[in-house]
């Protein structure tokens, strides 16, 4: 070290020191004093190391947060002359501390032990690695994205998934054209909009529901510009009651699928054949979201009631919108699916370029079609969640169970039986039998156990239920049944 870097740092020790020396009382006020300004701290050498390599800006805050942090310790009395002595003699660390957790990735992965495979909180569909890559392949360089190599023209982004959801959707029984938007919402508005604007949409008041975030189809709708003509009531509603609404102002006939709750009892509505035969009559269109977009017939894992894309598309019905990242597995998208002269004008609204989405999400989607043109559901992460036997969730279970049995008496656990939820919004009610690992800890209650391994890193989130923590291993990809493993030992140790 140059001596005048010595100097330097005999200064700032000589500055803080005959501070300390000069206090005469421990008033408040003298506490106070006590503390060095930014512009001190940022001359102190390791502070000016983190400057270097954080940037000014972002110690200039972690300093004043620390500052803050002290005054606020001191007002109370919670600091006295001591505490502050020591607590300026390691300014530096608790700066470097701040920085981390200011400067630290908000976005982390978590581990899913719920046994929802479609977790809204914890991102719905996880993505295969190799979506992952391909959407990498494509977004770190340039790509074709809108170019048409053949031509050397630009080109269309569309039209990268347009040719495999055509294939996909081959089923209905005629041609069908679909575009991608942001996320299913984002769909139906630009739809509403794009057939329905300055007219009426006719939809059951069964059908008005709400999905997450408070987002309702009535506001939708308004968004749309479009005006609800609510027919029927809560839990019936028959085709008269849509026939008997049509007027010269009516645009669209629409069938809300009630993708996240159930109406049971004395209920009645119309069948989808029911209302394509009443829009055919009058010439009207129809148009469905069915929001979980499934392209894998859920029955053959157990589970009826939910209809496919194509079954939709095969009893008639003019547009289709849904999700991406639920029942399809991809990422984050909404699609409209149908008659290629609507799809036409729906692409053309302005909208559209608003509300379309980049390569990143083209690139996933594209791997992900291609893994239903081939038939390997597996690689689909979401649709092998469903489709795993419970004798091999009950025999991972019970490897981690033994383990940890082995490594710490103070846990108690049991594998029993359970339920894991399709979750999403998707087949309500629906559920599939799995194995759970029961846990009680030791000086702790289950909703500490669950807080605990939520503040873990990483972190796994379970469920509580009966006074126990319940994991899921059905949504547990079989590589991290270390980590959970880990996680559940460290937590012994502490």
């Amino acid at each position: 070290m140059g001596w005048w870097k010595w100097a330097r740092y005999g200064r700032q020790r000589y500055n803080v020191h005959s501070k300390l020396t000069m206090m005469k009382s421990g008033t408040q006020s003298d506490l106070y004093r006590l503390l060095p300004s930014v512009d001190d701290l940022l001359r102190r050498e390791d502070v000016a190391a983190l400057a270097a390599t954080d940037g000014r800006a972002a110690v200039i805050a972690a300093a004043r947060a620390v500052l803050d942090r002290m005054r606020s310790e001191i007002a109370p009395g919670t600091l006295d002359e001591s505490g502050v002595r020591l607590a300026i003699e390691g300014i530096g660390g608790a700066i470097a501390r701040e920085l981390q957790r200011e400067l630290a990735l908000s976005l982390r992965p978590v581990i899913n032990a719920s046994g929802v495979i479609l977790h809204t909180n914890v991102g719905r569909a996880p993505l295969s690695a190799a979506a992952l890559d391909h959407a990498r392949e494509v977004s770190i360089g340039y790509s074709n994205l809108e170019f048409d190599l053949e031509t050397g023209e630009r080109g269309k982004r569309d039209v990268h998934v347009a040719r495999l959801f055509a294939r996909l959707l081959s089923g209905a029984g005629r041609e069908v054209s679909t575009v991608v938007v942001n996320n299913n919402a984002a769909a139906v508005m630009l739809a509403l909009n794009s057939l329905a604007e300055g007219g009426e949409v006719i939809v059951s008041r069964g059908e008005l529901v709400e999905i997450g975030g408070s987002f309702r189809i009535p506001d939708v709708m308004s968004k749309s510009q479009a005006t609800l003509r609510e027919v029927g009531t809560t839990n019936r509603t028959r085709i008269d009651d849509y026939e008997k609404a049509i007027n010269d102002r009516t645009r669209l006939l629409l069938r809300v699928h009630r993708s996240n709750f159930q109406i049971v009892g004395f209920t009645e509505s119309p069948t989808l054949e029911e209302l394509v035969e009443l829009g055919k009559a009058r010439g009207i269109p129809v148009m469905e979201d069915l929001g979980s977009g499934a392209l894998f017939d859920l029955q053959q894992i157990g589970i009826s009631g939910e209809p496919t894309i194509a079954d939709s598309l095969r009893a008639g019905v003019d547009v289709v919108t849904y999700s991406g990242d639920k029942l399809l597995g991809g990422p984050q998208a909404g699609m409209l699916s149908g008659r290629p002269h609507l799809i036409a004008k729906i692409r053309s609204n302005p909208m559209f370029r608003a509300l379309r989405v980049d390569k990143l999400i083209y690139g996933a989607l594209e791997v992900t079609l291609l893994s239903y043109i081939r038939e390997d559901f597996d690689a689909i992460p979401a649709l092998r969640f469903m489709r795993v036997s419970t004798d091999e969730i009950r025999s991972r279970a019970e490897k981690l169970a033994d383990e940890l049995r082995r490594q710490s008496s103070r846990y108690a656990v049991e594998i029993v039986d359970s339920a894991s939820a399709i979750g999403g919004g998707s087949a309500p009610g629906a559920t599939l039998p799995t194995f759970v690992l029961a846990l009680t800890f030791d000086g702790m209650s289950a909703q500490q156990l669950a807080d605990a391994l939520r503040l873990s890193d990483p972190p796994v989130i379970g469920r509580v239920e009966d006074d126990r923590v319940l994991l899921d291993l059905r949504t547990v990809f079989r590589e991290q049944d270390e980590q959970v493993l880990a996680g559940l030992l460290n937590l012994a140790q502490q």
